[in-house]
């Protein structure tokens, strides 16, 4: 059961060895300028890193994190602690991405869904804004996976950072990182998409809209005017439990820890008693929910509706700048980011004569394939990283 709940939460993989332990930084920046044009008085975003960086300061990869994720992508920050970073299996001494080798860094988005998790440093709606004193609410500027990469860009620069040998993020970091590569092109030699897309397609914007639904419905959301009374958490937790049910594959959701009933008697009993399997995924969801919130849950949706790389369209022109060899990195049963989305991310590359791989994971975990099977992918990495 304990497994089942670490692969469903996305942020951590279970010890299978002896760990890599890293720690939590910070980094601030004044006036960010938007990508709409807007005004960011501050911000303030965590990072952590693992390895060394080399005098040449040519050894960097960046991860690029996913939806629900941060900037914990492998090791512990505590001996003790339960759970390791969520790419653990590949980020390590010897592993794929080698710490031995490589300097590898990751960085808190803005508008962080887990802005309430000790370990989460970002800058959202659910901030005070220096200026007036108060939590931003939806006076915080719309954010595009343009301003994510321009956070990360302004962290490396800091460290004395201007070239990639790679960057690598799966699902909303797979934007992040096709985007790195579009509008940086001389900065990034590498490029690792996993369980990713080029462009949000109708589809996929519609799909990503019923996540912010239950929250909007949510009398308590008042417009996102809530942090000085009673949060919407009856939206976000069913928000939650919406993204979690779609992240896996029914073949792996039906194998639940929760025995499912055909004929559920407690639910034939009474209309205010839901199935067993339902009422476990609404407890599963207010634990995650104990750290989200729920305007940064809209912000990351519309960030990701918006994306195109480049940000601008036509997506081929965008395609036409990127300069990295890149590794398109796809699982087989995806219903997030449904597997043509990232078949059409590689032949964009290869029909325009750009160096372009493509591999498959296969599993039942569906979206989550891309966290908890990235292993499968280990020599293929290696080799990637080592060209």
């Amino acid at each position: 059961m304990k497994f089942f709940l670490l692969l469903l939460l996305c942020w951590s993989m279970p010890v299978v060895a002896e760990p890599l332990l890293t720690e939590k930084r910070s980094f601030s920046s004044d006036n960010f300028r938007t990508f709409s044009g807007q005004r960011i008085p501050r911000i303030d975003v965590g990072w952590q890193s693992y390895g060394t960086l080399s005098p040449a300061r040519d050894n960097v990869i960046l991860i690029t994190h996913f939806f629900s994720g941060s900037s914990h992508a492998a090791g512990k920050y505590q001996p003790d602690d339960d759970t390791t970073g969520y790419w653990d299996a590949i980020i390590g001494p010897g592993k794929a991405i080698d710490t031995n080798q490589f300097f590898v860094i990751s960085v808190d988005t803005l508008v962080n869904l887990n802005v309430h998790h000790p370990k989460v440093i970002t800058t959202g709606p659910a901030t005070i804004n220096p200026e007036t004193n108060q939590p931003y609410g939806l006076d915080f500027p719309v954010v595009t996976i343009r301003d994510f990469v321009e956070v990360q860009r302004l962290v490396l620069e800091s460290l004395g950072i201007k070239r990639l040998h790679a960057v690598m993020g799966a699902s909303l970091g797979s934007l992040q990182a096709l985007e790195w590569a579009t509008v940086y092109p001389e900065r990034v030699e590498r490029l690792i998409s996993v369980i990713g897309a080029a462009e949000m397609d109708a589809w996929t914007v519609s799909a990503l809209e019923h996540w912010g639904t239950p929250i909007r419905l949510d009398a308590n959301w008042q417009q996102g005017n809530y942090y000085d009374a009673e949060p919407p958490t009856e939206g976000l937790v069913a928000a939650l439990a919406l993204m979690t049910q779609q992240a896996t594959h029914p073949s792996f959701f039906n194998q639940s820890p929760v025995q499912h009933q055909a004929m559920d008697q407690a639910a034939l009993a009474s209309i205010h008693t839901a199935p067993a399997i339902v009422s476990w995924l609404r407890d599963y969801a207010k634990e995650r929910a104990r750290y989200a919130d729920a305007n940064h849950l809209l912000y990351l949706v519309r960030a990701s509706q918006l994306y195109v790389a480049g940000q601008q369209g036509p997506l081929l022109d965008a395609i036409q700048q990127i300069q990295a060899r890149t590794l398109v990195i796809a699982a087989k049963e995806d219903v997030i980011l449904l597997p043509y989305l990232a078949k059409e991310l590689h032949q964009s590359l290869d029909s325009s004569g750009k160096a372009s791989t493509m591999l498959w994971l296969d599993g039942q975990l569906g979206h989550l394939d891309g966290i908890a099977h990235i292993a499968q992918a280990e020599a293929a990495l290696r080799t990637f990283l080592e060209e």
